[in-house]
């Protein structure tokens, strides 16, 4: 079930402002790996590959193995990314380690799959509630993102947490009756110029 990706890093020794300004005059994002078994490690990362490997995984949930030389492969998801929205650059980016062998909690994204019944014929306006649903799993196991299926949903009706895909090897950490995607009761259709004389001719 989970997809993954490599990515090259550098264990780096400078800190401090001046110091990551400078890595990214040369192209380099400043970058830290963390885990709950380990003590965090400084990395650079080059924003060409960084931005290339974001494009690949295309917003989904993905296990990232970290490679370098003087450094063993970790295995990792991206925590954070800390993004110059007016220079369109990247600060710096947080890595969350896991181990293969052991279950982690990581916010997965939600994606909509169909056209609701309830917005197709019954003039209903679809509202995504949550964006992303904390699940529990192995490496392994981990989805890349859970896939919602809204074709038979009617208007004013809720797809909760305990109304998601069952997938093997995953636990939902979220309440049961946290509401996912609802399909809201959309406002009445204001009759076009004309048409309300023309039924009162009738």
């Amino acid at each position: 079930m989970s997809t993954s990706t490599t990515l090259q890093v550098t264990p780096r020794e400078d800190t401090g402002r001046s110091a990551s300004r400078r890595l990214r005059k040369a192209n380099q994002i400043p970058a830290i790996l963390y885990g709950k078994h380990t003590d965090p490690v400084k990395l650079t990362v080059d924003a060409k590959e960084f931005l290339k490997m974001l494009r690949s995984i295309s917003g989904r949930k993905t296990i990232i193995e970290l490679q370098g030389e003087g450094r063993d492969k970790s295995l990792s998801f991206l925590q954070e990314v800390q993004r110059d929205p007016l220079k369109d650059i990247f600060l710096h980016a947080d890595f969350q380690e896991v181990r293969a062998d052991e279950k982690f909690e990581v916010e997965v994204p939600i994606v909509v799959k169909g056209e609701a019944i309830g917005v197709k014929m019954q003039n209903g306006i679809l509202e995504i509630a949550n964006h992303t649903v904390k699940v529990r799993c192995l490496a392994k196991d981990l989805p890349g993102a859970i896939e919602v299926d809204v074709t038979n949903v009617n208007v004013e009706e809720t797809v909760k947490v305990s109304g998601l895909p069952q997938l093997e090897g995953v636990e939902y950490r979220d309440p049961a009756g946290q509401a996912i995607i609802s399909i809201l009761m959309g406002e009445a259709e204001e009759p076009k110029p004309g048409e309300e004389a023309a039924e009162e001719a009738k």
